[in-house]
C-alpha cells in the first residue's frame, strides 16, 4: 500500500461520518487523493464496480498521488442534489444518469427522447462519436467533465397490474418517472398519471400503491427487488439512456495536463469495463427474476407507442430550437 493512499485513509477515518452526515456543506478541502466519488447503486453492481475500476487505475497511474472513495448506495444524497454539488466541486466525481441531468444541461435531455436510439449498440456509436461529444460540450458549460459513457440498459415498463401491451393499457396508471419534464410527458402522452420521485422511494410507493408502476431496465428493477411488488415486467425498450462517469470541471481543471490524460483514459477503460459487465448482470437479472415468477412480455408492435410520441418530439424542439441538429443526427442515424 503506497503512503499516500495510507495517510489518505487515516486522515478521512475522523471525518468520513461528517462527510455522510453533511454531504452538502461548503466545497470539499480534501486534497487530490482524497476525491470524494458519488455513486447511487449498491457495491455490488456494474456501475461502481467500473468506478472502482476508475479509481484504482487513477492511483496506479500516478503513484498514489491521485486517488480517492466511491460512496455508494447514494450516501452522499439524491441524484439532483449530487449533480448541484459536483457542479460546485464538492463531490469530486460520480456516474449520472444523463436523465436527472437533463434538467440541467439541455443536451442531455435529447438521450431521453422516447425511443430515439434504435439499440444499445447504436447508442455506444453514437455516444462515442459525435452525439457524446456534442453533450460533453453542454456538460463542460454546466462545470461537469464527460470521462465514458456506461452502460444503463434499455427502459421498459412494470407494475403491479397488469401486461402492457398496448398504450391504452398505461391509462390511468400511477407511474413513477425520474425528475424529468420529457417523462412526465411521456406517461401523460400514454394516458397514464407521471409521479416523479425519488429511486429510493419507489419500492415502499410501489408496496403501499403510491404509484401502479415504474420503467427501468432490467438489473434495477431486479437489484432493488422492485418485482417482489410489481410483478409485471413489459419489455418496451423505450428509453436507452446512457449514464456518465462524470468529474467536476473544478476538480480536472486543477490537475495537469498529463493526470488529465490519465483521468481521461481510465474514464475510457472503465466505461468499456461497466459495458461487459453490465450485459451480463442484465442477463443474470432476467433469469432472477423470471425465476421469482414475474411475468415478461415483449411489446411487438412499438409503432403505436412511437406515434404517441409525436408531442413530447414536437414541444422539446419548439422550446429547444438550438439542439435539432442534435436531435436530428441521432434519429437519422443507422
Amino acid at each position: 500500500m503506497n503512503t499516500a493512499l495510507s495517510i489518505s485513509r487515516l486522515a478521512r477515518a475522523g471525518a468520513v461520518a461528517l462527510a455522510i452526515a453533511i454531504p452538502f456543506g461548503a466545497a470539499s478541502q480534501a486534497g487530490a487523493a482524497e476525491w470524494r466519488g458519488w455513486n447511487i447503486h449498491v457495491a455490488d453492481y456494474p456501475v461502481s464496480h467500473g468506478m472502482e475500476a476508475f479509481v484504482a487505475e487513477v492511483s496506479e497511474k500516478t503513484d498514489g498521488r491521485l486517488g480517492g472513495k466511491v460512496y455508494h448506495s447514494g450516501v452522499l444524497g439524491s441524484q439532483p442534489d449530487a449533480i448541484e454539488q459536483i457542479r460546485l466541486g464538492a463531490i469530486d466525481f460520480g456516474v449520472f444518469s444523463l436523465g436527472p441531468m437533463g434538467q440541467v444541461v439541455p443536451e442531455a435531455n435529447v438521450v431521453s427522447l422516447p425511443f430515439i436510439f434504435k439499440s444499445v449498440d447504436q447508442m455506444y456509436r453514437l455516444m462515442d462519436g459525435d452525439a457524446g461529444a456534442a453533450i460533453g460540450e453542454g456538460l463542460e458549460k454546466k462545470g461537469i467533465v464527460a470521462l465514458g459513457w456506461y452502460d444503463a440498459g434499455a427502459r421498459s415498463f412494470y407494475n403491479s397490474r397488469k401486461p402492457i401491451s398496448v398504450p391504452a393499457d398505461v391509462s390511468g396508471m400511477k407511474v413513477r418517472v425520474m425528475n424529468n419534464d420529457l417523462f412526465v410527458g411521456m406517461i401523460e402522452s400514454l394516458g397514464g398519471n407521471a409521479t416523479p420521485m425519488a429511486f429510493a422511494e419507489v419500492y415502499q410507493s410501489l408496496k403501499t400503491g403510491v404509484v401502479d408502476g415504474a420503467e427501468n431496465n432490467p438489473p434495477s428493477y431486479e437489484s432493488t427487488n422492485h418485482y417482489e411488488v410489481a410483478k409485471f415486467y413489459s419489455i418496451s425498450e423505450h428509453l436507452i439512456i446512457p449514464e456518465c462517469l462524470c468529474m467536476s470541471k473544478k476538480t480536472f481543471d486543477a490537475l495537469s495536463e498529463d493526470d488529465r490524460k490519465i483521468v481521461l483514459e481510465a474514464g475510457k477503460a472503465s466505461a468499456e469495463m461497466q459495458r461487459k459487465l453490465w450485459a451480463e448482470r442484465e442477463k443474470k437479472s432476467m433469469e432472477t427474476v423470471l425465476a421469482a415468477g414475474t411475468q415478461v412480455n415483449e411489446i411487438s408492435d412499438k409503432a403505436p407507442f412511437q406515434q404517441a410520441m409525436a408531442p413530447v418530439y414536437d414541444g422539446f424542439l419548439k422550446e429547444n430550437p438550438q439542439l435539432t441538429e442534435l436531435v436530428d443526427l441521432i434519429r437519422n442515424a443507422d
